[in-house]
């Protein structure tokens, strides 16, 4: 072997050995940041509530169909150990042989049965018995069995958006809604367009809920801009920068996925895609229904909602779009 060739081979083991050096300082960051999401129960905000054997999500095994239950909650004006209600809630149903992905978000003002209490709104579960009882509820009302939540706040929100860098985005409409009541901290202004959205912006463009169709469009819009997240999170730049990403969110991030669940979801998620994306319940199965003069929306046919559910997933609108043919619409 000549001098100039085994230097050559000599350099190009190097940079190997260093990438894996760097890779194995990553993955251990990552391993660190993620464990910061499980909060012992004295630095939960869901501290007070019981551990309740009826309410515990089943375990996931890896091998069947697991549903993670994303909330959002507006943390604003709440006194000492108030939880507040879920102001999103969507489900991320994924199927490990399929390689699916099902994004659906369940309409806060769904009058559902909350177990142990009066039926109310989908979205004062959490408020009512923390995160399990939100799990319960809202498996109960699907058909589902949910094994993980994932609950961030509004800064939280923010942070993850600005840390992927902001996403560039078309606002479909002029959006205008302030609030005094914080101190217009978070109020509404975007005009319509393709732009960036830092995590501010973004915040806003999410909870918009101020015109005709109010939570219904405003729940379209979070789906569309969840997937816009996720496809973010995708590139390389933003994959090796992933301990980054989550060290700027945990403080204001809570789940009951352990580090080696988020690890594994998050090589199945990458793995996976989105193969449909829809309103739950959908306008069909929805009746408005006044109770103790507030309005609501009632489900017409429990049992037609949870066939639905099981449609829903069992249908890929992205290979009705490689095809060439027209895809789905989601139901809004």
């Amino acid at each position: 072997m000549n001098k100039k060739l085994k230097w050559t081979i000599y350099g190009f083991i190097s940079v190997i050995v260093l990438v894996l050096i760097v890779a194995g300082v990553r993955v251990y960051q990552l391993e660190q940041n993620l464990a910061k999401a499980q909060k012992p129960k004295e630095e939960s905000r869901f501290a007070k509530f019981e551990e309740k054997a009826e309410y515990v999500p089943p375990e996931w095994t890896g091998t069947e169909r697991v549903n993670i239950l994303l909330m959002g909650g507006d943390e604003r004006g709440l006194t000492t150990n108030e939880v507040a209600r879920s102001d999103s809630m969507i489900v991320a149903s994924i199927d490990p042989t399929a390689k699916t992905i099902h994004v659906m978000s369940v309409l806060r003002d769904t009058w559902v049965e909350i177990p142990g209490y009066r039926d109310n709104r989908a979205n004062t579960a959490l408020s009512l018995g923390g995160p399990n009882l939100a799990m319960k509820t809202i498996g109960n009302m699907l058909g589902l069995d949910i094994q993980y939540y994932m609950y961030v706040d509004f800064q939280g929100f923010i942070k993850l958006v600005d840390a992927i860098g902001g996403i560039d985005f078309y606002v479909e409409k002029n959006m205008h809604y302030t609030d005094a009541a914080d101190g217009h901290k978070y109020d509404i202004d975007l005009k319509e367009g393709q732009q960036h959205l830092d995590g501010t912006k973004a915040l806003q463009y999410v909870r918009f809920r101020h015109d005709k169709l109010s939570d219904f469009t405003r729940t379209g819009r979070q789906r569309d801009f969840l997937k816009a997240i996720a496809d973010k999170m995708q590139t390389v730049w933003n994959l090796y920068r992933l301990p980054d990403i989550i060290d700027e969110v945990v403080p204001y991030l809570e789940t009951n996925m352990s580090t080696g669940d988020m690890l594994k979801l998050g090589t199945l998620g990458y793995k996976s895609h989105q193969a449909g994306s829809a309103q739950m319940p959908p306008n069909e199965l929805l009746a408005d229904k006044t109770i103790n003069g507030s309005s609501v929306l009632a489900i017409r046919d429990k049992a037609a909602l949870k066939v639905f559910v099981q449609q829903t997933l069992a249908k890929d609108t992205s290979k009705v779009t490689e095809t060439g043919g027209d895809k789905t619409s989601d139901t809004k």
